[in-house]
Parts: C-alpha cells; structure tokens; sequence
C-alpha cells in the first residue's frame, strides 16, 4: 500500500533519518517507537507530506488517503462542534452518516448538549478528540496518529482502541502508552540513531527482542572498539620503524575503510532511583466527609466522602471535566469548598500538578536545579537521574528558561521525587515521559513508603502500582477496592448502555389528586403501566445482550486476518448499529 524506499532526512546538516527503507500493508497496526527526538514525528510528516525527504522516496498507492493526526495543530471557532465535524462530508448525503458521528463524538467523550456549542468554548484537549473524530470518520486507508492519547481520559482511550482494532484502515502511531499499542499494534518499528528496527510483533514482545538486540549491538561495539584500540596501538609503537613500514600502512588502511559500529550505550533501564524515607505520618493522610465543590451554578461534585489510609496508593480516574483536579486542588487548599476535609497528622505533601514546571527558577541549569535538592548518596546519582529522563550529556547543562514546556515539567518531576515528603499527589504524571522514564518513575513509586494519589489515564502506569480507585463521574465518587484492571473489568460490563447516556434521568412527575394523595383508580394504571414498561425495559436488555456476544464473536473472528473481508466489517458495523438503536430505545423506555 504504501512503500518507504531509502529514505534519509536532514535538518541542519544533521542527519535524523539515514536510509531507512519499509513496506505499509493494507489494514496493518503499527507503533513507531524509540526516544524523544529519534525522529518519530519526522517520519509521520514526511509520509503525511508535510515535509519533503532529503533522499529517497515514498510510493503510494493510486487514490490512497491518508489521515495524520499531529500533536499540535490550529483551529476554526467560528463553527459548532457538529458543524466542525460535518465539514467532512463535503455535501454528500450527510443523513447516512449522522449515527456514525454521534457514535463516533460521543466515543471520544463529548455528550450531546456539546454538539451545538462553539468549538471556541472547548480547550485543546478537547479540540484535538474534534480534530480526531473528523479524521477517523473520513476513513482513510492510512491512520498516522502521533500520540493521539495525551488528551483522552480512560473509557476513551478504551473505545478508540476497540474503534482501531475493527477498522479497515492501516495505522501507524507513536504512544508512550504501551497498553494502548500493545492491545492494538502487532508489528512495532524503533527508531534508533537514524536507523529503523522493524519487529512483526508486539511492543511487549519487542522489549524482549530489543534487550537481545542491544546486548549483541554493544558486545560487537566494544569487541571492534578494542580492535581499534589495538590497531592503533601497533601503529603508533611501529610507525617510526622501517621494518613495519608495510604493516603500518595495512593497518592504517584497515581504519580508513573500516564501517564503525555505533550503538546507544545510554542504558538506565536498570538504574534504580528511590524516593527518600518518608517521615511518618498519622494513620488517616486524608479523611474526606461529605465535600461539595461549586462553580457558580455548576456543581463539580457533591456528597464526597472517603478515607485514604497512610501507605494507600489509590487512582483518581473518570472523564476529564468530573472534577479530578478541582478535588486535588482542595486537598492542597487552592480552592474554597463546603464539607470537610482533614489533613492528618504530620503529612508533608508532594504535589507535581500541570503548572508546576512554572515554579523553577529560569536562572538555573537543569544539573543546578536538581543538586540544590539532593541529597545523601543520590547526589551521586545526578547525571544518571536526568538521564533517564532525557536530559542526558549536554542537555543537564540547559538553562531552564531555554527548556520547553515538556522539559520543563519533566524536570520538576524529577525535582519532586528527591524532596522528602509522606503524601504524593501526582495530575498527570507520565504526559511528557517517555516508556522508559515512566518504568523509571513507576518503579520510584512502587517502593515509595508513603501514600499515593495519583490522577492519570495511563492504564499500564497505574497497574501495578494502585490498589484502590476512585470514580469521578455525575457529580459522585465511587471507591472500587482493586487495581486499574479490576476497575476496568468492572466497568466493562456497563460501559456501553453507559456510552450513549448523557445524564441519568430523573424519575418522572406523576400529577396528583388536589389533596396531593393518588386515588386507588391513578395508583391501578400507574402500576400497570409500569409493568408494562418494565416488561419492554427487559425485552430490551436482552436483545442488547444477545447483539453485545455477537459482537463480540465477531471481533474475535476479525482477528483473523482472513477473515477481515468487507462483507464481515459491514455485518460488524450493522451490529453496532443495532445496539445503538435498541439503547436509544431502552433510553426512552428508562425515561418513561
């Protein structure tokens, strides 16, 4: 489908890509994977067009299309979301597609009253999930994504990887979220020092041929630097010698023409950086009892009541918008609330939020800001630390005024896990961490003695490292004792009535008799009719069941790549559909 034949890229002289060559299959799921800046994003443009190669080319297919998704992008606001969205159509029978875009917006966690708003209302979270659903209602035959889950909460992160594992299109993304490529991706590409590394496998299966690969890499590295090493050598200690003159010149000739080997030595999957002890606290860090929190008219959350035990490492998780952050921003006392909430006894607090990058001083260098912090033995771990987050060699001598938004955040990340404290409250930790520094950082707060909270959709961050998760949603929040994936087992069973719903509905008003009683005769017909509907509401549920396991078989039948014909994704969509229509009625009858 699409061809990548000896292709190299230079930006200033510097190479990024050298000679890389790769085929695209129809309906194939790939991740690009390797280090911040190894070129990742570079390859998705020069595909998308937007960048044109030094060398090389890329062939495409006849009539081809192609959807990229960038990281960064700019914005109309003079359109309503649906009428953003419906700009694809481009005059065509809009009606046919009207399901599909309300499955597809509502998917990627919008509700239906968004739908008439001005898309200059939404943040750009928000407009990058608008700027989503129009490309992969388009349908192209190539999806390039480029971390499209920076900006998804949980449950859409879970329907955009259903949504690509049964499309017909071919992708190829970069995530740092590796249960999202894992359970999507079969085949994953690295880039490493200009070079590509392709495995027609996994990303978890590809660590474990990476760490083969490397080990061979820096064996032959540093059996041909020992080579080198002793060539040198003899040319020195003889090249003043008439006898070896012949000799000297074969060996000066042998390191001219000699292919040098290059490897990435920089190797800190193995560094092990713990968290200070942290001092003790009281039994209860937090103890939350009936908490309300409004924003004029709007209530974020109300009846909140909940305890976190010292040594608890629990989730806060939910759509984005439930009040997430605005309850973390009343525990570090920002923000004005009615209810209670306590702080324990003797509870120091680590707090990394958002805007935390802004409190660095701009003055200093990366190396700087770290050492004021340290200390004891992990002083002598600086350069180890900021390596394994990026900020290896010359880089930890930056200025942090020069550094970038994500630098920046990385870096008092870093700064925050060397500062003693017994309470880590942790919005969004892993947004601008690489695989490896979050395995870095997952590791730190596993073995961390203190308590967690920690805000994040990152379900593979979280598993592992949480053992209680608190639901944000509908003004509510429910404790669910388990991990991550016990709370997404959970939700399963749910999530999909729960997609198309934008409110629970509330129960209907019945009119009364003028004493305000109902008389025996309304009492009869209300209860009939409420059989009646809860009779229908039954029927319902059952089809939607029955529709559910077909689609399920069916996605496990379109697994099989043979099986991926056109025909078997039309009865798979005509499925979808028919589960769309019978929630919207089991809705109406709720509602009723």
């Amino acid at each position: 489908m699409l061809s990548i034949d000896h292709l190299s890229m230079e930006f200033a002289s510097r190479p990024v890509l050298d000679d890389i060559s790769f085929l695209i299959n129809r309906k194939e799921r790939i991740a690009l994977v390797g280090k911040n800046g190894a070129g990742k994003t570079t390859l998705l443009r020069l595909i998308a067009g937007e960048y044109q190669p030094t060398a090389g080319r890329i062939s495409r297919e006849t009539d081809m299309t192609i959807g990229y998704l960038p990281q960064v992008m700019l914005f109309q606001d003079d359109r309503t979301l649906r009428e953003e969205v419906m700009t694809i159509f481009n005059g065509e029978d809009e009606a046919r597609f009207v399901a599909e875009m309300d499955r597809t917006v509502i998917g990627l966690g919008f509700v239906r009253k968004d739908f008439e708003r001005p898309c200059s209302e939404f943040s750009g979270g928000w407009r990058m999930r608008i700027e989503l659903a129009k490309i992969l209602l388009r349908h192209p035959d190539l999806l390039l994504l480029d971390e499209p889950t920076n900006h998804l909460d949980i449950e859409s992160i879970q329907w955009l990887e259903d949504f690509l594992k049964t499309s017909p299109s071919a992708v190829l993304m970069v995530s740092h979220d590796r249960a999202f490529i894992d359970n999507v991706c079969g085949r994953t590409i690295e880039i490493t020092l200009g070079r590509i590394y392709d495995y027609n496998v996994n990303y978890s299966r590809f660590v474990e041929l990476r760490k083969e690969r490397h080990e061979q890499q820096v064996r032959a590295y540093l059996n041909q630097q020992k080579m080198i090493q002793d060539t040198e050598e003899f040319i020195e200690r003889f090249r003043y010698k008439a006898t070896k003159a012949v000799q000297v010149q074969s060996r000066i000739k042998q390191l001219e023409k000699l292919e040098r080997l290059e490897v990435d030595l920089e190797d800190t999957s193995r560094l092990n950086l713990r968290f200070p002890p942290a001092p003790r606290s009281g039994d209860f860090p937090l103890i939350v009892e009936d908490l309300r929190k409004d924003f004029g008219t709007h209530t974020v959350f109300h009846d909140v009541t909940f305890t976190i035990r010292r040594g608890e490492k629990v989730a806060f998780v939910g759509k984005n918008g439930e009040g997430k952050t605005t309850l973390v921003k009343c525990i570090m006392g920002q923000l004005d609330y009615m209810g209670s909430l306590k702080i324990g006894h003797n509870v120091k607090i680590g707090y990394f939020a958002q805007n935390q990058a802004a409190l660095l001083d701009e003055n200093l260098t990366v190396f700087e800001t770290i050492d004021y912090v340290a200390v004891g033995d992990i002083r002598t771990k600086i350069r180890d630390i900021l390596g394994a987050f990026m900020f290896g060699g010359e880089a930890s001598d930056k200025k942090v005024k020069v550094l970038s938004g994500g630098e920046r955040s990385r870096l008092a990340m870093i700064r925050l896990l060397l500062e003693p404290c017994n309470l880590l409250i942790l919005d969004e930790p892993t947004n601008h961490l690489d695989m490896q520094s979050k395995d870095v950082l997952k590791a730190a707060l596993k073995d961390f003695n203190g308590t967690l909270i920690c805000v994040s959709h990152d379900r593979d961050f979280l598993d592992g490292l949480v053992t209680k998760v608190y639901e944000f949603g509908g003004g509510h929040v429910k404790e669910h004792l388990g991990g991550i994936y016990d709370f997404l087992r959970t939700k399963k069973i749910s999530t999909l009535q729960e997609l198309e719903k934008t409110s629970i509905p509330s129960s209907p008003r019945v009119p009364s008799s003028p004493s305000g009683a109902l008389d025996y005769a309304q009492q009869k017909a209300l209860a009939a009719e409420k059989r009646k509907k809860e009779k229908q509401i039954a029927e319902v549920e059952a089809k939607i069941a029955a529709l559910e396991q077909e689609q399920a078989d069916m996605e496990n039948m379109l697994a099989i790549p043979e099986n991926q014909t056109p025909e078997n994704f039309h009865k798979y969509e005509t499925i979808k559909h028919q589960i769309e229509q019978n929630l919207y009625v089991w809705e109406l009858l709720n509602e009723e």
